[in-house]
């Protein structure tokens, strides 16, 4: 199974979207199973094509665009989590999946519950699918920063967790906002709950690094940061770990690198 992670940085791209048909030739090519993305936002003023979804959400534009290809098997799962750039956008969260899905998972791991009043407001959002005959459950997670005294990342970890069932496999795919080189922080906080870093896990892996240089939330940042992970609640073999969208495997598409990982299930 082939699992691929993306902070889109959605609407606020230069050639954002020739960046999203690079995005779905990777897709198509890279045949992954699942998909979960962040900051995946739409217009406030945009019409609804489905439930809560607008005309111009990334993930639904990126799905689109993957018919355009000629590749049909991709749905996805949505859901707001706060408003940003001066309340003209919805930001969300996404998981993509070419198989069938189970059950959707929505809710909040901030303390602040505010989607409309406080940007630090953040949610998780998962999809259970059927793969090879077996349910397993993704994640989708988006989390705020060690040090924040308004919304404390042990606690949304906190909340993250108790939302788990221990007893199955899943995987948190996403933007942790905590860098994993940094001892005695948010990342070692992840794993001393029993979770592992596939990254780790990996038989064959590059240097991990997913954000180089000074990006929104890491304005003082002088160095490589590793924030963008894959983990799972059971050691999984894993064949291997990339970064992506980085110039180097793929061309840059975000502010952030992508993460794609080989694992057997």
């Amino acid at each position: 199974m082939k699992l691929l992670t993306l902070n889109c940085h959605s609407w606020k791209e230069e050639h954002q979207l020739d960046k999203i048909v690079h995005l779905a030739n990777t897709i198509i090519g890279n045949s992954y199973d699942v998909i979960a993305l962040q900051e995946v936002s739409q217009a406030i003023a945009e019409e609804y094509v489905d439930g809560k979804v607008k005309k111009n959400n990334y993930g639904y534009v990126l799905l689109q665009e993957l018919k355009k290809l000629g590749n049909e098997e991709y749905s996805f799962v949505w859901d707001v989590t706060h408003y940003v750039n001066n309340g003209t956008y919805e930001e969300g969260i996404a998981i993509l999946t070419k198989h069938p899905v189970l059950k959707q998972h929505s809710f909040y791991v901030s303390q602040s519950e505010d989607y409309a009043g406080n940007w630090k407001t953040r949610r998780t959002v998962g999809a259970t699918i059927l793969y090879e005959e077996k349910p397993y459950t993704f994640y989708s997670c988006h989390m705020g920063w060690w040090h924040d005294e308004e919304e404390p990342f042990k606690v949304q970890v906190d909340k993250l967790l108790k939302e788990m069932n221990w007893d199955e496999q899943f995987f948190l795919m996403g933007d942790f906002n905590n860098d994993a080189a940094l001892k005695g922080e948010g990342y070692e906080y992840l794993l001393s709950h029993g979770l592992y870093d596939t990254y780790h896990l990996a038989k064959e892996k590059d240097e991990g690094t997913t954000v180089k240089g000074k990006i929104k939330g890491w304005n003082d940042n002088e160095h490589d940061l590793r924030i963008d992970l894959i983990l799972s609640n059971k050691p999984v073999e894993t064949y291997f770990s990339n970064v992506i969208f980085n110039n180097t495997n793929k061309l840059i598409v975000s502010d952030h690198f992508g993460v794609e990982v080989k694992v057997h299930l």
